[in-house]
């Protein structure tokens, strides 16, 4: 085992709960590389949910090797991430597994307006109802941090850039 092995954080929750706003000004913040798991899907993903169709498992999982992937390759990062199952992150744990994670927790009528405000991203928000039927919130001994993410971009940041800073084991 590495003695201080490079931390990864990985910032989870439904579309539009602002993983992509928060893990930008974090990695900025704690001098950290971001990386967005919506870059790593195949296209035959992205075309079906921009047609409004919803993933399932057997379509999420060459995605989630991806994403192990890059979190091994790439870190110390930050990744912006759905990771909506507990098995999804246990997938993620099992190649990286001093991942810490972060959910950015919204309410559905805070997550229509973010959605119904995004312009150009693939995920429409018609999708919006599987994503909350497929989130599975962590239980407390999961060990994942959940924020409110109505709290200023700022505050949420600075929260998690001090997860991704080096650990002191």
């Amino acid at each position: 085992m590495i003695p201080n092995p490079p931390t990864v954080v990985v910032l989870m929750g439904v579309s539009g709960a602002g993983k992509t706003t928060v893990g930008m000004a974090a990695a900025a913040l704690a001098g950290v590389r971001f990386l967005d798991a919506d870059a790593l899907h195949p296209e035959a993903n992205v075309a079906k949910m921009a047609a409004g169709t919803p993933l399932d498992d057997a379509d999420r999982a060459p995605w989630l090797d991806a994403v192990a992937a890059a979190l091994v390759a790439e870190a110390p990062c930050i990744m912006a991430c759905s990771a909506l199952r507990a098995a999804y992150r246990e997938r993620l744990r099992r190649d990286a597994p001093h991942a810490r994670f972060v959910l950015l927790d919204l309410d559905r009528p805070a997550l229509e307006a973010r959605l119904a405000a995004r312009e150009g991203h693939f995920m429409p928000a018609a999708l919006l109802d599987s994503q909350l039927a497929t989130l599975e919130p962590p239980t407390p001994g999961e060990g994942v941090l959940v924020l409110d993410a109505t709290r200023p971009v700022d505050e949420l940041a600075t929260a998690v850039a001090a997860l991704a800073l080096p650990r002191v084991d």
